[in-house]
C-alpha cells in the first residue's frame, strides 16, 4: 500500500506573503489552447468559484479505502491522517485540467520545500482514464504526485459527494487534518496564489 506519513513540521507564519505562481500551462498543447481561446465545445467546468468553510461548518471526515493509484498499489484515508492534504478532480482530455496541471505540481513542489521535505499531499482523482492515459498525462505535465483511478466504481466521488459537483471537473479541494473539506475551488485554478492561501491557513489551524 502507497503511504503519505508525511507530518507537518513547521508553522507557516501569519504574515506569510502569498506569491503569485504564474499560470504556465501547454502553449503547444491543443486542448488548453482551446479552452484559454473560449471555444469549449460543449465542454462543461466549474465557474472558478471559491469557497472557504468556516471550521464550525465542515461536513463529517471524508472516508474511502483502499482506493487504486495509477502508480501502482492502493490508498485510504487512514494513510492521510492528521494531515492537510488536496485533491484534484481531473480527467486526461479536460482542457482546464490541462491548463492547471502545471500549477497544481508547482504548488505541490512549493509546499513540500516550505514544510522542510515534510509536504502536503496532493492526490488526483482520475475519473475516465485508466493507469496508461494517467501516467502520460503525469508524464506529459511534469505530475509528480500520484491519481487515484475512479473510473470503475466511483468510490472516492461518492466518498466526496455533496462537496463536488458531477459537472464541475476541474474541482480542487483543500482537506483538513481532521479529513473534512475546508475549502474548494470548483472549475480552473486560475489563480494559484488563491489556492495557497487557503492551504496555508488550513495548515495554520493544526498549529
Amino acid at each position: 500500500m502507497t503511504r503519505f506519513n508525511h507530518s507537518v513540521r513547521s508553522r507557516l507564519a501569519a504574515g506569510v506573503a502569498i506569491a503569485t505562481l504564474a499560470l504556465t500551462g501547454c502553449s503547444s498543447d491543443p486542448l488548453a489552447e482551446q479552452y484559454r481561446s473560449g471555444s469549449g465545445q460543449g465542454y462543461i467546468s466549474g465557474d472558478g468559484a471559491y469557497t472557504v468553510i468556516a471550521a464550525d461548518e465542515r461536513a463529517a471526515p471524508i472516508s474511502f479505502a483502499d482506493a487504486p493509484l495509477d502508480t501502482g498499489g492502493t490508498i485510504s484515508t487512514e494513510d492521510l491522517t492528521g494531515q492537510v492534504y488536496v485533491v484534484n478532480f481531473w480527467y486526461a482530455s479536460c482542457p482546464p485540467c490541462r491548463v492547471e496541471a502545471p500549477d497544481l505540481e508547482a504548488l505541490y513542489q512549493r509546499f513540500s520545500s516550505e514544510q522542510g521535505g515534510a509536504g502536503v499531499p496532493f492526490i488526483g482523482v482520475n475519473i475516465r482514464d485508466d493507469a496508461a492515459q494517467s501516467r502520460a498525462f503525469a508524464r506529459e505535465f511534469g505530475v509528480t504526485y500520484p491519481s487515484v483511478l475512479d473510473v470503475e466504481d466511483g468510490a472516492v466521488r461518492l466518498a466526496f459527494s455533496g462537496q463536488v459537483s458531477p459537472t464541475a471537473v476541474p474541482t480542487t479541494l483543500v482537506v483538513d487534518a481532521q479529513g473534512r473539506v475546508a475549502a474548494r475551488i470548483s472549475g480552473l485554478v486560475s489563480d494559484p496564489s488563491t489556492l495557497r492561501a487557503m492551504i496555508a491557513d488550513t495548515l495554520a489551524e493544526s498549529d
